[in-house]
């Protein structure tokens, strides 16, 4: 029996996508279908919600986003600048097959969608991110480029001290040193969201750099996904605002969104040090494996990231179609 693509609605079959989402490993919050909606609303895209069933059973997810302008037509997952973490493709129930099973089971529902994409969209160009998805064969076999991304990923094991213990002594240093009567990091709310991406969007402009994700956007994913599946982290010295991260937190995983950057406050604080220890320690508490560091392609950010003793972990940045077009996207997207 082969695998059978269908297309959800992510307004109609909402509930149904979402039970799928909570499912599989591979996925986080922003599969949800009321993030996807947002993201197509922020994006000017159109959402599909592509599932894999064998029989009745769910074997796989892959949201996509159309994004036309004139005649251009481009496939996206995910969409263009919308700053979500990781989208692409999932599998889900696969785990209990053997090896050759699971390969080509992959490897149909993979076919299946992109047969779809080309014969639906009939894009120009496409560009896929999959992060937690290792198998990318079926890509490189229909003539997709895949290139390698990759991240930090910090492991939550172990009790608090031996976790701080593989820090490096710098950031050790810093957290156990941190005076906390001077300080306090709390999960703040709503407000903090906006908070914490007005730091970073001004971090950005005073390097002469673009930042496209405004706080509204922020604020709408945090009030319309779960509790906790976005939870603000809020460093306070002597009551005021001093520096925060966005984390986006799955089943197993908490990701290191947005924020973090240098701060200007000027007080005697490692204050990015403290909020990501309490995010991982945290983390740890509540049972969860990994804290994605979201990054590891820029040298002078890595060397901050490096000292919480991550592991690099691979992605793949899947491509097809017009080069340049992901440009003139990106200037669509600014312009906007």
């Amino acid at each position: 029996m082969s695998v059978e693509v269908r297309v959800l609605n992510p307004r109609t079959d909402g509930d149904e996508w979402n039970r799928y989402v909570e499912r599989s490993d591979g996925t986080n919050p922003f599969y949800r279908a009321e993030a996807l909606r947002l993201q197509a609303d922020d994006t000017d895209t159109r959402p599909y919600l592509l599932a894999g069933f064998k029989g009745q059973e769910a074997v796989g997810l892959f949201p996509i986003f159309e994004f036309t302008k004139g005649p251009v037509t481009g496939a996206f997952s995910p969409a263009p600048r919308s700053w979500s973490p990781y989208l692409g493709p999932a599998v889900l129930n696969v785990d209990k097959l053997k090896q050759r099973k699971a390969d080509r089971r992959i490897k149909r529902f993979l076919e299946g969608c992109l047969e779809w994409i080309d014969e639906e969209i009939e894009p120009l160009y496409t560009k896929f991110v999959a992060a937690e998805f290792d198998d990318v064969r079926p890509f490189v076999w229909n003539e997709y480029d895949v290139e390698p991304g990759y991240t930090y990923v910090v492991d939550l094991e172990g009790t608090e001290d031996e976790l701080l213990d593989r820090f490096s002594s710098d950031a050790r240093s810093n957290i156990r040193n941190a005076d906390e009567e001077r300080y306090e990091i709390v999960e703040g709310d709503a407000a903090d969201v906006d908070r914490i991406v007005e730091q970073v969007a001004t971090r950005y402009d005073n390097q002469d750099r673009s930042f496209h994700l405004n706080a509204g956007f922020a604020r709408d994913v945090y009030e319309c996904l779960p509790d906790g599946a976005i939870r603000p982290y809020v460093c306070r010295v002597d009551g005021t605002f001093v520096g925060g991260i966005l984390v986006v937190e799955s089943d197993r995983t908490r990701y290191r969104w947005q924020g973090g950057v240098k701060p200007d406050a000027d007080v005697d604080l490692a204050i990015n040090d403290v909020l990501d220890w309490h995010v991982m320690r945290d983390g740890l508490e509540l049972g969860h494996d990994r804290y994605d560091m979201v990054g590891a392609g820029v040298p002078s950010i890595n060397r901050y990231k490096a000292k919480f003793n991550p592991r690099l972990e691979t992605h793949f940045e899947i491509t097809s179609g017009m080069f340049g077009l992901d440009l003139l996207v990106d200037q669509y997207r600014k312009l906007r």
